[in-house]
């Protein structure tokens, strides 16, 4: 790989005798990983279902390593069926630095593409309130779609810059994760764009922004909370030095000691301007010293006490017609579920977590749970219903083989005869949802989206 000089000549000069294995990892391939999601199967489960030959990551609860020229999980139903999220294997680290608990209140400030957000929504059983926001409208659209597809119900996700929120929600939330912009230095193996646009300048930008998003997120934490900030970079300018800002900008914010095993390594502090020791507590997980590409954490505890904003709670909007209208269409169709904060967006109903905050004034990308639309006095289920459903929930199933070519058909599309006429159809894969059908006359239509479907 042709790397930038002036990155040839930093690394070699913090890496000293290091710096021979940390070069040699970029002639060998970049490592692929899968993560679980416990909130379809368990690890247990997984590992006697597993299609795939696959090698667990040690640093990593539930995450695996495979290896593409064996294995392609992205072309499997089950990816589709949302039983696992494709990430690069050190990313997996982060969230459970974070390690949020079931009815927390939960930010990721910068969460696109959606697998911290994922992994802390496994974590959190999706129970409670987790908002995932991104800045980058596109993004913040793939970030929506992998909540989707994993079955995540307890998350509101917005499109808003960090200083904006901030000016919102004061000490509002019990844990934070700032997963900032970054130079990128430990994405080279695998995005050339990465290395392309990397430069010194690129990086001390980056330095500064993240300094100003900690600040944001630092304003959202209630007295007590936790917020875990991490890079994807190696640049001490990014890492060791922005925590050390932080530290020294915000008295009552301290660093929390990150267990260090498995090839995990701590914080320089001969990296930082002050030599403070204390960024010992902070984890780099190096490509030379474990199977990954490289990643940054660190945990913070704040101590202070917070003034809270007084943030309004979320009033459902939804007409009592159009409930009851919803009402019928679960009584008819799924049993041991329960929903409600609905909300209406023109024909569109979503049903929001527990603890929603109002929504006005925000860019709302994903409300909450997206139930489905209302056309002409009836309603029509949406795809992320389906996904959040297990098949217990279903009265009728139509179940596919992973192992046969009909979930294939149904991906592209097509329909299914059944000589029956049962209405709306639960379409599973081994048993795990995948979409949904409407079955009249004795044929299943394929109400699969359109946008998702496999061509040809």
């Amino acid at each position: 790989m042709d790397l930038p000089t002036e990155f040839k000549q930093k690394m070699t000069r913090l890496l000293q005798e290091e710096a021979g294995p940390f070069f040699s990892t970029y002639e060998q391939p970049k490592a692929s990983g899968l993560r679980i999601n416990p909130l379809k199967i368990s690890q247990k489960e997984w590992d006697k279902l597993s299609p795939f030959p696959l090698k667990k990551i040690p640093f990593v609860h539930g995450g695996y390593y495979y290896e593409p020229d064996e294995t392609q999980p992205g072309k499997h139903p089950y990816h589709q069926a949302g039983l696992y999220y494709i990430q690069e294997p050190s990313a997996m680290f982060v969230a459970g630095q974070l390690a949020p608990a079931p009815g927390e209140r939960v930010l990721d400030l910068c969460a696109a593409p959606g697998g911290k957000t994922t992994q802390l929504a496994g974590m959190m059983e999706n129970k409670g309130m987790l908002v995932a926001n991104e800045i980058n409208p596109k993004r913040a659209k793939a970030l929506s779609e992998n909540i989707e597809r994993l079955g995540v119900t307890n998350t509101i996700v917005l499109n808003e810059a960090p200083a904006k929120l901030a000016g919102i929600f004061a000490g509002y939330f019990d844990k934070i994760l700032v997963d900032a912009p970054c130079s990128g230095e430990g994405m080279f193996r695998k995005d050339g764009d990465a290395v392309r646009f990397w430069s010194e300048d690129h990086m001390i930008d980056c330095s500064i922004l993240q300094r100003d998003i900690l600040k944001s997120a630092y304003s959202m934490l209630k007295e007590g909370g936790i917020l875990v900030y991490s890079t994807c970079t190696f640049s001490p300018e990014e890492n060791e030095q922005s925590v050390e800002r932080f530290l020294a900008d915000l008295p009552d914010i301290e660093l929390v000691e990150i267990k260090k095993e498995n090839g995990i390594a701590p914080g320089n502090p001969d990296w930082s301007n002050t030599g403070l020791m204390e960024l010992e507590k902070t984890a780099r997980l190096w490509p030379h010293l474990l199977r990954g590409e490289g990643h940054f954490t660190a945990k913070f505890r704040k101590s202070g006490v917070s003034g809270a904003s007084k943030v309004k709670s979320f009033t459902s909007n939804a007409p009592r017609s159009q409930i009851k209208d919803f009402d019928r269409f679960k009584e008819m169709n799924l049993s041991g579920v329960s929903y409600d904060n609905y909300f209406l967006a023109g024909q569109q109903i979503y049903s929001l977590p527990g603890d929603a905050f109002d929504l006005k004034g925000l860019k709302v990308v994903r409300p909450g749970l997206h139930l489905g639309e209302f056309k002409k006095n009836r309603f029509e289920p949406n795809h992320s219903l389906a996904i959040a459903l297990s098949a217990e929930n279903a009265k009728n199933i139509y179940s596919v083989s992973s192992t046969g070519d009909d979930w294939l058909r149904y991906l592209k599309g097509n329909t299914f005869s059944t000589g029956l006429d049962r209405g709306w159809i639960l379409i599973t894969v081994d048993g795990f949802p995948i979409g949904w059908g409407k079955e009249a006359k004795g044929i299943i239509k394929n109400f699969y989206p359109k946008g998702l479907r496999i061509l040809g």
